[in-house]
């Protein structure tokens, strides 16, 4: 889940996923403005099915567990990875 394999695609895999949404946080934003974001990156391609909200939302927990992501505020900025 977190990596592609024989049967999850790479576009599906959490780390790809991940680096969709590290690619949309050159400012902090809400989960509104970056979910917005990221849905409208993937429908802008064409060969990738949109992603659903629970999944970016397993993203964000993953991120937010290795560090990637920060929340404070309720404004979700990139993490300080040790």
């Amino acid at each position: 889940m977190i990596l592609p394999a024989k049967h999850l695609r790479r576009d599906r895999a959490l780390l790809d996923i991940g680096a969709d949404v590290l690619a949309q946080l050159d400012e902090k934003r809400t989960v509104s403005e970056l979910w917005h974001r990221v849905r409208t990156t993937y429908e802008i391609r064409s060969s990738t099915v949109p992603i659903s909200f629970d999944w970016f939302i397993l993203t964000l927990s993953f991120l937010y567990s290795i560090s990637a992501i920060d929340l404070a505020n309720g404004l979700i900025a990139p993490g300080v990875i040790k």
